[in-house]
């Protein structure tokens, strides 16, 4: 299997695990719980990928709601939204492939590599439909924009506060 298969394959926690210095393998006499370790890193993977994807979305429609506040004062500005749903669902399908993003620039030869995030989906962005015409035509309403962006703020503290307990209860199953 080449790489990027085995990347699609593991996910992030098998990544970890193919990447450690240490290339134990307590499994080499015993089949079964090779399968079972696979199936359990699988889950794990799974478990944390929908709260990390869920977090990167948040971040993004907080980013939306947060231009959408900046630019109230705007003449014919229109206000933007993110059906988080719909992006959840998309982060999710597209997070199998590992090396999605654009390579980023390095300015001295000592900087990692690193991959950019791929930039907001325009066609996940949705216009909001204003609730009083304006004169100058913008549509943004900043008490529904804040309320919007104070609950975005909400549910992403709530993603990491659960992705958090999770690593928690992960560091003690590890530890003991």
């Amino acid at each position: 299997a080449t790489t990027k298969q085995t990347q699609k394959r593991t996910g992030i926690l098998g990544l970890i695990v193919q990447s450690s210095p240490l290339k134990l393998n307590h499994n080499a006499h015993n089949p079964k719980r090779d399968t079972e370790g696979t199936r359990m890193i699988k889950g794990l993977d799974a478990a944390l990928n929908f709260h990390s994807q869920a977090l990167g979305v948040r971040a993004q429609r907080g980013e939306v709601l947060a231009s959408n506040i900046a630019n109230a004062d705007t003449p014919n500005f229109q206000a933007r939204d993110l059906d988080f749903g719909k992006a959840l669902q998309s982060a999710l399908d597209n997070a199998s492939v590992v090396s999605a993003g654009a390579p980023l620039a390095a300015s001295a030869a000592r900087h990692l590599p690193g991959k950019a995030l791929p930039p907001a989906n325009d066609a996940q962005l949705m216009y909001r439909t204003p609730q009083a015409a304006s004169i100058d035509n913008n549509t943004v309403a900043l008490d529904v924009e804040r309320a919007k962006f104070a609950d975005n703020a909400l549910h992403y503290e709530a993603n990491l506060t659960f992705l958090n307990g999770q690593i928690r209860a992960l560091l003690s199953a590890i530890q003991g």
